[in-house]
This record gives C-alpha cells, sequence and structure tokens, in this order.
C-alpha cells in the first residue's frame, strides 16, 4: 500500500495495478484515485470497464491498443474477472508491451500467486494486497472520519461501536454514516447513540451462536441460526464463519495458556483487542482439543454438503445440535 501511495502523490503510474484481497472499501478508494490520477470526471471516452468472468482477452488487449481520444492515458478497469484464478497467458505476455499511454487496472477478491497473470503484473506494475486492517489502523481511521465531522466518541462507544460494526470498513463506513445523521446537532457520540442505530453484524450474531452452544442453549443457538437464514445469509457462509470463530478461539485459548495477555493475545494472532477480550470469557467454556475438533468438524462438513451427502441447512444445524447438546464433544474429551 506504501508504494501505490508514493504511485497516487506523485503522479508516476505503473502500466498495470492488481488490487486484490477482502476490503471493499480500500480496493474501491484505490481504484477511485488511480481513476482520478489519469481521466478527468467527465472524460468517459478513454476508460474501458469488464466486470464479471467470461471476459474476452482479446477484446481486452484490442481496447488496450488503441490510442486515447484527445488525451494523454487511457484506462482499462477489469472487476471480478476470475482471471487470476485461471489461465490468461495471452493477456500475461502482452503486459510487458502495453502502449504506455495505456494503464490496467485488475480488482478482485482473490488470486493464485502462483498464476502466469499475478507474475506478469508483479513484474510490470504492482500487486498490492489490501485485506482486513488491524484494530490500530481502524481505530485512527473512525477517530479521524468522527473528528472530520467535528465529534467526539466517548472510549466506551468506541469499544461498543466495533464490536457492533465489527472490522469491515464498508460496514463501518455505513454505520458512521448512519450515527453522524442520528447525532446531528450534538458533538458528541456516545453508548445510547450506538445501542439505538448501529446493527448487529452477521459476525457478532455467529458469537453470539457460539455463546449459546458453549453454555448449551441448543435453542438459542438454532433460533439465531434462523434469523440469519431469514436474513437471506446463505448456510455454507454461516459454517464459514462458525468455523472461523471456533478457530479464534482456539488461537486465543492457547495463546492465553502460553502466558500472553490480552494485549499480547491481540499482537500475536492479529485480532482486535475488543474480540479477545470478549473471546476470553468464552474459551473458559471450552477445552482446547474440543475447539480444534470443532474446526475439524466443520470442514468435514463442508465436504460432506460439496460431495452431496448433506443438504447445507442440514450440515450447520447438526453442528450446532452436536456442540450444543447436554452430552456433546467437551465431555468426551473430559471423559
Amino acid at each position: 500500500m506504501k508504494n501505490l501511495n508514493e504511485d497516487l502523490k506523485t503522479g508516476q503510474l505503473k502500466p498495470v495495478y492488481l488490487l486484490y484481497g477482502e476490503e471493499d472499501y480500500l480496493k474501491d478508494m484505490y481504484k477511485q484515485r488511480i481513476k482520478k490520477a489519469l481521466l478527468p470526471d467527465e472524460d468517459t471516452m478513454n476508460l474501458t470497464v469488464y466486470r464479471g468472468k467470461g471476459v474476452d482477452i482479446r477484446e481486452v488487449i484490442s481496447q488496450a491498443d488503441t490510442m486515447p481520444f484527445f488525451a494523454p492515458r487511457r484506462m482499462i478497469l477489469l472487476e471480478s474477472t476470475g482471471l487470476f484464478k485461471g489461465s490468461a497467458g495471452e493477456l500475461a505476455e502482452y503486459l510487458p508491451g502495453m502502449p504506455q499511454e495505456t494503464v490496467m487496472v485488475f480488482v478482485e477478491d482473490e488470486v493464485d500467486k502462483r498464476g502466469k497473470l499475478y507474475k506478469a503484473v508483479k513484474s510490470c506494475g504492482r500487486a498490492v494486497e489490501l485485506g482486513r486492517q488491524d484494530a490500530k489502523t481502524l481505530t485512527a481511521w473512525v477517530l479521524g472520519q468522527v473528528k472530520k465531522e467535528k465529534k467526539n466518541l466517548t472510549r466506551q462507544a468506541l469499544d461498543l461501536f466495533f464490536q457492533k460494526a465489527g472490522n469491515d470498513m464498508v460496514n463501518i463506513s455505513n454505520e458512521l454514516e448512519k450515527l453522524f445523521c442520528y447525532t446531528y446537532g450534538r458533538n458528541v457520540i456516545d453508548v445510547e447513540d450506538i445501542q439505538e442505530i448501529c446493527t448487529v453484524t452477521t459476525e457478532n450474531r455467529i458469537f453470539d451462536m457460539i455463546h449459546a452452544v458453549a453454555e448449551k442453549n441448543q435453542r438459542k443457538a438454532l433460533d439465531l441460526y434462523y434469523d440469519l437464514l431469514a436474513l437471506k445469509e446463505p448456510p455454507m457462509r454461516i459454517l464459514f464463519l462458525i468455523a472461523r470463530q471456533f478457530n479464534q478461539l482456539y488461537q486465543i485459548k492457547d495463546l492465553s495458556e502460553q502466558g500472553f495477555d490480552s494485549g499480547g493475545i491481540s499482537q500475536k494472532a492479529g485480532i482486535q483487542p475488543f474480540i479477545v477480550k470478549r473471546s476470553l470469557r468464552q474459551t473458559e467454556r471450552f477445552e482446547k482439543a474440543v475447539l480444534r475438533q470443532a474446526v475439524e468438524d466443520c470442514v468435514a462438513a463442508e465436504e460432506a454438503v460439496k460431495t452431496g451427502r448433506l443438504g447445507d441447512q442440514l450440515a450447520v444445524e447438526m453442528i450446532l445440535v452436536q456442540y450444543s447438546s447436554k452430552k456433546s464433544r467437551q465431555e468426551d474429551f473430559q471423559n
């Protein structure tokens, strides 16, 4: 990210950029900044956009070879094409000789770093991974946004805000916008404002679900699951988040047993401090071996769905029932 910022600051842009990772907010921000550095807002003649799979590589190359129309630069934008997960040899071979008037920008969620196209981008330009940001970065960013609005956020309100909004910058930005509108005419945002207006993320619902599992409250765990289904959350995404939560609890418990305090765990595992603090209490209800087995069972459930041996909704139900029952894996490991 540092090199990309330097390119934008100096105006010396590379011929090709790849913006990838799970932080959509940053990918969109840098995409817009590159576009602004290359083209005036009203210039649509020199911007060509391709979205989705099935992109015609030869058409892309033809557009890239076209001279800009009454302008010094042309921009080719390719989003969510999946080209970095398959074979794109022709495009990879083309990039080194691409006209200097053209800048090509790829925006993807996932890439295969072993592929020819990724290596070509690395060689000719920049491949920039934009993943979830750490707690320090997010805190500074949120406080900066609050300051721009000439408001203050109490420490307790900030902690609660992150508990509800999570670490997705798109969601954080949306929740901040709601807060700024809700507190219009006031300078201070407090806990009551957060409780009143901020929405709980799916990730936090998953945390509550695992908490219900830990308490052997099977009814509540299943009710939370059905609520997520009613909100159109795909069962396989829910399963992934459950597995991630169990794995996070395992990491936190393991580091805690090694003698790390909450700050040390946060730094070592790259987990936000507020998540570590609330998760430490949750880990007390699980044996470490149970948490490891839960992750393995989630992986097995995913495989069963993919091979058609289980339906996706039933697979998640079985995990929740298995670990929230009065006689569960926890007791198996203790016996």
